[in-house]
């Protein structure tokens, strides 16, 4: 392995893209060869790589910097090596299957709650929702999930609502091509109880595109939809009377009966807020 390893610094562009090509392969296979890749000192050069000018060699070394993230002491020795501002200039710069592992490499890098803020402080964010945009479905959803899992941190949310992410999930949800509705419904739950998120929604005209999932949606999108709307509208007089306006309480009452058990709570809390808002409305 130490061989392979010094392979990767060669000066032969040859010599380098088999050696990451084969490092590649292995850290594929089993936890042992992650293990052993690592200790070998193969994380800092792979890292290196990432900023070549042989697409090739950038491509094998981010999906080799992927794979050996798999293993949780390894994602450690990545965020050491200084790795997440190379894996954003190939998540801006890189082709498309590169960017896809790039941004399935700062998923698996986000699921520590320490990484997600130092990811969050790197600018992978707008590249995340640039690749949202313009990506492969493949490279969306990756995206989707990394940007899921950034936005769980509070501090994350408003770089996120500041870097245009209510507008590429709006536009997902709208666009009558596309096969991803419960990925930007996701992000938009853990979003929406961030107040500069909330405005944004507001702006967008998001709510009557959650109310139409109310209505039209499968099981699990309605679910979320619901639970979105409540987060939106506790607290805010102005959403509730909106969502009255745009005839939610029939949909509402109908997801108390048929949705799920989460469903109903969320539609049951829902028709609850509206109920005391009318009455305070009556009073006044």
């Amino acid at each position: 392995m130490e061989v392979l390893v010094r392979k990767l610094s060669s000066r032969s562009v040859e010599d380098c893209r088999a050696a990451v090509a084969e490092i590649r392969s292995l850290s594929k296979r089993s936890t042992d060869n992650r293990i052993l890749i690592a200790e070998a000192g193969a994380i800092p050069v792979l890292v290196k790589l990432l900023t070549s000018e042989d697409g090739q060699i950038q491509e094998n070394a981010v999906t080799a910097v992927l794979n050996l993230s798999i293993f949780d002491d390894n994602k450690r020795i990545i965020m050491l090596a200084d790795a997440i501002p190379s894996i954003v200039q190939v998540l801006r710069a890189g082709s498309m299957e590169a960017k896809e592992n790039a941004a399935a490499t700062i998923f698996s890098l986000s699921l520590g709650d320490e990484n997600k803020i130092l990811i969050g402080a790197s600018g992978a964010i707008p590249a995340l929702i640039d690749l949202l945009l313009t990506g492969n479905t493949r490279g969306k959803k990756d995206a989707a999930s990394a940007l899921f899992n950034l936005c769980i941190y509070q501090g994350n949310k408003g770089r996120a609502v500041r870097a245009g992410i209510i507008p590429a999930l709006l536009g997902m949800l709208t666009d009558s091509s596309s096969c991803m509705v419960d990925e930007p419904l996701t992000i938009l739950s853990v979003l929406a109880n961030h107040q500069e998120a909330k405005e944004a929604i507001a702006k967008t005209s998001t709510i009557p595109v959650l109310i139409d999932l109310l209505r039209t949606g499968l099981s699990r999108s309605k679910e979320n939809a619901a639970a979105i709307l409540l987060s939106l509208c506790k607290r805010d007089s102005e959403n509730l009377s909106c969502l009255c306006r745009l005839g939610a309480v029939i949909p509402l009452t109908e997801l108390t009966k048929s949705g799920t058990e989460r469903a109903k709570r969320k539609a049951t809390s829902l028709l609850e807020h509206i109920r005391k808002s009318q009455q305070h409305s009556t009073r006044n």
